[in-house]
């Protein structure tokens, strides 16, 4: 591969996606590294006065400072725009900054947003509390719903925001039909793709206009740094996103970049495994437990959406106990295997309390309305084997009488 070949859309746009994944965005110095190269710099220096001026007015291209423009950041953004089938792309420091950029960038004082009522904590709390700070009025529907969401629209509503699978209800949005109600209205649709990534599902392709990662969960996939990053068109990322991100600056650094380039290069077989793995471990201890979330599993009440929308079920499923609370504190804390955390995406299996920790910001009665309940827990299923996964899961449910 030439030097900027991984740059080159005319010809990476033909690759499939593994190969994508492993050198699109690729560019290499004059060195000639095999690995992309690891650019720790906060600013750059020119050869002439004229030189700057004409790269701060555009006219030029080239770096001017990290906040802006960073080789390594650059090549991570081309890589993941090209995954995702987007135009573009800018990253941000974590999955939370993605989120909220992409919104607050878009939205002013008398705008409308509709949002799904299932979602992960911090994005509810940006839906229900941040953003009618500005003065941005907010409508929380069942994402299921399709009517829901066109009875929610008014005449001032510029935004639709869902995740698909839901954090930890595991509720699927209709894409399709939700995306192509959005556009009829002129109303831009932001997808928050985290449980999946581009690799087992691309609502590009179902028509969203906005994708937002947190790329610390499965691109990154070790539990390393934390990463974010937004996918839209040129003009969305250029002229509405990057001013935003510009002069707030919530900036991805070069060294969490790099280590996000390096877990894209083995994504599609850890995403594709992990899910082979969750489904064999959902499918063994379905009858132990009052309810699975899983919609990787026939007994998902929308398990052929579903898969009508995604490769694979993806690494993550809730279930629910019913002894609530305290039967799920037990069940943590019997555990010896699976780690008690509250991330996603590992290759490490990862089992939370939601209730208590990555929803515990969310009110009361939203979580019950959202449908996370005492009992409920949401687990990640690592790279180990599923047999060893599963013999933890059984000593464990049968310490707390299941």
């Amino acid at each position: 591969m030439k030097k900027t070949t991984g740059f080159d859309r005319s010809k990476t746009r033909n690759w499939h996606p593994a190969t994508q994944a492993v050198r699109g965005g690729t560019w290499r110095s004059e060195h000639g590294e095999t690995s992309e190269a690891l650019f720790l710099t906060s600013g750059y220096t020119y050869d002439s006065a004229e030189e700057v001026a004409a790269r701060f007015a555009g006219e030029e291209q080239g770096m001017t400072y990290s906040r802006l423009q960073n080789p390594t950041v650059s090549m991570l953004e081309e890589r993941i725009a090209l995954m995702e089938g987007a135009e573009a792309c800018r990253t941000q420091a974590t999955g939370m900054a993605a989120m909220t950029t992409a919104l607050l960038c878009q939205l002013s004082a008398g705008d409308h947003i509709v949002a799904a009522k299932a979602a992960f904590g911090s994005c509810r709390w940006l839906v229900d509390h941040l953003c009618p700070r500005f003065g941005i009025e907010t409508t929380v529907v069942d994402g299921r719903d399709n009517d829901a969401w066109e009875k929610a629209i008014k005449p001032n509503t510029k935004v639709f925001f869902f995740e698909t699978p839901a954090n930890p209800t595991m509720d699927i949005v209709d894409m399709k039909h939700v995306c192509g109600l959005a556009k009829a209205h002129g109303i831009t649709t932001v997808v928050d793709n985290a449980f999946a990534t581009a690799v087992l599902q691309r609502p590009m392709d179902f028509g969203a206009d906005v994708v937002a990662y947190s790329a610390t969960k499965l691109m990154e996939g070790q539990g390393r740094v934390l990463a974010g990053a937004v996918c839209g068109t040129e003009k969305f990322i250029n002229d509405v996103l990057l001013p935003f991100q510009r002069n707030t600056g919530p900036n991805l650094s070069p060294f969490n970049a790099w280590v996000v380039l390096k877990g894209l290069e083995t994504l599609d077989l850890r995403a594709r495994r992990q899910s082979e793995n969750a489904l064999a471990v959902g499918k063994a201890i379905e009858g132990r437990v009052a309810r699975m979330l899983h919609p990787g599993l026939a007994s998902h009440p929308q398990h052929n959406l579903a898969m009508s929308q995604s490769s694979a079920c993806g690494p993550i499923f809730s279930f629910v106990l019913d002894g609530g609370r305290e039967q799920a504190m037990a069940f943590l804390n019997a555990l010896e295997l699976v780690d008690i955390s509250n991330n996603i995406g590992d290759s490490r299996s990862l089992c939370c309390h939601p209730w208590s920790t990555t929803h515990y910001g969310v009110s009361e009665e939203a979580r019950i309305d959202m449908g996370v309940v005492e009992g409920m827990l949401r687990i990640n299923i690592g790279l180990e084997d599923p047999r060893d996964v599963i013999a933890d899961l059984d000593q464990a449910l049968t310490k707390v009488g299941l």
